[in-house]
């Protein structure tokens, strides 16, 4: 899946919590938000892509997942926040190279061509990683370390980044080939910015291989490189991006633009991003893959950034005027995400409300983020209640409709949107504030449900009241609009 995250450390966040988030960025996706309880999860697992099988342990925790409604290619599970309070979003499509993958070939099926042949199943992917891994880990580390031993065993078909975010740590591992991988925790004064390419600039490969501190990789790592010649580096530096990565014309159109205009926003003074003497243009390889930032972030820089279309640049799609380079590059808030979550675990809350998953439907650039209680025993029918059919009953339907009718109208329809993402991220904060007290005074946290309810009552009203008004505006310039004083 062709998709954007961005972390946070707990000292980079205004109040102290853990935050990833990640655009699933599927082909127009259909997605809902549900409670995966003990019961209902597998202890036998076969992926409809690769086929791959394998048994699952008996004592899952509970969790949030975004499926996919479709299963026709499988779970699809996207990300989700479990009972443990630990967080994951899987995945980020990333690169590689040539030299990678025909050292560790990706794992992929292989299909029965003839009779009295046997098929060869193919290694885990995205399909699976969050089902597989998110129910049976309490800690960020943990959830590197499950996984890193499934991609051992099992192999993988594609390469991947995946986050994950406990109430002190921020983990993130990128695949290596098929069974080779790196993992590294996010610094906690950082924000990292994944745009689909192999990310991390710096690794301590000393500590991955001996403390174990803030890197972890496969045990084999350095012989791997060494044996393969996969070391592009110079002057005995040992950036990752040069060993695995790629630098290819595609990623200066569609990767390392939506890294500048992460970085840009991140630290405005830091370095020069525009102009002839710019320290990092759309086009450059060496965009950083760790800011800290020049203010702390909160929730709402997060959708901003994971809403970007170049605002404030000529290259915005949006613009008015005609800049010649309008639309040429790939877009963060694009039309065809399915899923937008942000897992955020807050440190100064009680075990059973640490958690706050944000969830958007749609293109971020149109639709609003809801919060929610994750540990919730249920989720609402407005989210979680999704068909195939298009409906104006569920959030993300409603998101996709507010979407499409803004977009073709966004010069007289932007003010709209912004009132719209103002008001639930306005009620969203007073509601979750007022549960949040209640609940810690109280000691009855089975108000998450009754909290849950409320939220996407509201979310449900501000959709209906902006879908009214999109479609009004929309019919207002259709093209077929007459008056006889037009005439």
């Amino acid at each position: 899946m062709p998709c954007t995250t961005l972390l946070v450390g707990r000292l980079a966040s205004n109040d102290g919590s853990t935050m990833i988030s990640r655009t699933d960025d599927g082909h127009f996706g259909v997605k809902k938000l549900v409670l995966v309880p003990p019961e209902k999860q597998p202890r036998h697992y076969k992926s409809v892509i690769s086929h791959v099988e394998l048994d699952l342990p008996d004592d899952p925790l509970p969790y949030t997942a975004c499926p996919s409604v479709n299963p026709q290619h499988g779970i699809w599970a996207a990300s989700g926040v479990n009972a443990a309070n630990v967080g994951v979003t899987a995945t980020e499509t990333i690169t590689s190279n040539p030299r990678v993958l025909a050292a560790d070939p990706l794992v992929r099926l292989k299909k029965a061509e003839k009779r009295g042949e046997k098929e060869i199943p193919g290694g885990i992917g995205e399909e699976d990683i969050v089902t597989l891994v998110l129910p049976y880990i309490r800690t960020a580390r943990e959830g590197v370390e499950r996984l890193a031993r499934l991609l051992e065993t099992y192999g993988t078909y594609e390469m991947n980044g995946i986050a994950f975010n406990d109430e002190k740590e921020v983990w993130w591992l990128e695949t290596v080939g098929g069974h080779h991988w790196l993992a590294k925790r996010v610094p906690d004064d950082a924000a990292v910015v994944m745009p689909n390419q192999f990310g991390m600039d710096a690794f301590d490969f000393d500590d991955a291989l001996g403390a174990k501190k803030d890197h972890l990789c496969s045990a084999d790592m350095l012989d791997f490189i060494r044996d393969n010649h996969l070391d592009l580096n110079q002057n005995g530096r040992r950036n990752p991006r040069d060993i695995f990565g790629s630098h290819t014309d595609m990623d200066h159109v569609y990767n390392t633009p939506r890294a500048w205009f992460m970085g840009r926003y991140l630290c405005p003074n830091a370095f020069r991003w525009e102009g002839p003497d710019a320290d990092f243009t759309p086009e450059s390889d060496d965009i950083p893959w760790a800011f800290v930032p020049e203010r702390k972030l909160a929730v709402e820089d997060v959708k901003y950034l994971v809403s970007g279309h170049y605002q404030g640049t000529p290259f915005n799609p949006y613009t008015s005027q005609d800049t010649g380079v309008r639309g040429k590059y790939r877009s963060i808030g694009i039309n065809r995400t399915g899923v937008t979550t942000v897992c955020q675990i807050r440190p100064d809350k009680p075990d059973e409300i640490k958690a706050i998953e944000w969830v958007c439907f749609g293109s971020t650039a149109f639709s609003a983020l809801l919060p929610v209680y994750p540990r919730a025993k249920k989720m609402p029918k407005y989210l979680s209640d999704v068909s195939l059919d298009v409906s104006t009953g569920n959030f993300y339907w409603g998101s996709r409709l507010i979407d499409a009718l803004a977009d073709h109208n966004y010069a007289t329809c932007i003010q709209l949107i912004e009132r719209y993402h103002n008001a639930v991220f306005t009620e969203g904060r007073r509601i979750v504030r007022e549960f949040d007290e209640k609940m810690t005074a109280s000691g009855d946290f089975t108000l998450t449900e009754k909290a849950n309810e409320a939220l996407a009552a509201m979310a449900k009203q501000q959709t209906t009241e902006t879908l009214g008004k999109v479609l009004y505006d929309a019919s207002v310039h259709m093209k077929n609009g007459y008056n006889r004083a037009d005439n």
